[in-house]
């Protein structure tokens, strides 16, 4: 970890999507409160049970937020690219910190202190109910993850992720997806609960049905309405 002094720091927040929308005057207030920090690849920046609490915002660069359970097994909870915010639970309720955070490549990070968080909040009406907006969809998606991991099968979770990571990296087109940065075979177990053995099962069986395709680092989906029709069935 390295502390830098940019000198767009205004720029860099206007990346932020809870920012977006934003006067020059508002980001230029939020900027007099934030240090700025490097991270390298693989460098740890929070800790689980930590007891810091400030909130970070992603202006460079993708994070991962996992976890680990008593018996070491690694949970991938999501990756953050930048524009994203984290840190915010803390800095609402004051525990400690609920999962780790680690650089998932050299990333550039701003900072700020819970008491200046919760000044926005209460003075900022629009970062406020992006806020709100935000903490509702972390609900969301993790109700929809309860219900996947409690209903579905193995096979059914590997085909509901990479609908999922599909729609949030591209838009369907012509009823195909691309996943620009497709996960391994063992972070696809991680992010759904299972081993690796199982995803490439699947991720095999899928791919000789001609509905996957991968290309590099990038997974195509050649149907995307035989691969929600499965997941129904």
């Amino acid at each position: 970890m390295r502390h830098i002094l940019p000198e767009n720091a205004c720029e860099l927040l206007e990346v932020i999507k809870e920012f977006k929308g934003l006067t020059f005057y508002d980001l230029e207030a939020i900027s007099q409160v934030c240090y700025w920090y490097q991270f390298d690849a693989g460098e740890a920046i929070l800790r689980y049970h930590d007891d810091s609490n400030s909130v970070y915002f992603a202006a460079q660069g993708v994070v991962r937020v996992n976890y680990y359970s008593i018996s070491g097994k690694e949970v991938i909870l999501c990756d953050l690219p930048a524009g994203e915010i984290f840190g915010e639970l803390t800095a609402i309720d004051g525990r400690s910190r609920s999962a780790m955070v680690v650089a998932k490549t050299d990333c550039l990070l701003g900072s700020i202190s819970s008491l200046a968080f919760q000044e926005l909040i209460f003075n900022n009406r629009q970062i406020a109910m992006n806020i709100l907006q935000r903490l509702v969809g972390q609900i969301r998606r993790l109700t929809e993850r309860v219900i996947e991991s409690d209903t579905l099968k193995v096979p059914n979770r590997v085909r509901a992720k990479l609908l999922h990571l599909a729609e949030s990296q591209t838009s369907v087109s012509d009823n195909r997806a691309v996943i620009t940065t497709a996960p391994t075979h063992v972070e696809l177990a991680c992010l759904i609960g299972t081993h690796r053995e199982a995803v490439t099962r699947e991720l095999n069986y899928l791919e000789n049905e001609k509905i996957i395709l991968r290309k590099g680092q990038e997974l195509h989906i050649l149907d995307v309405g035989k691969l929600k029709s499965m997941i129904e069935d």
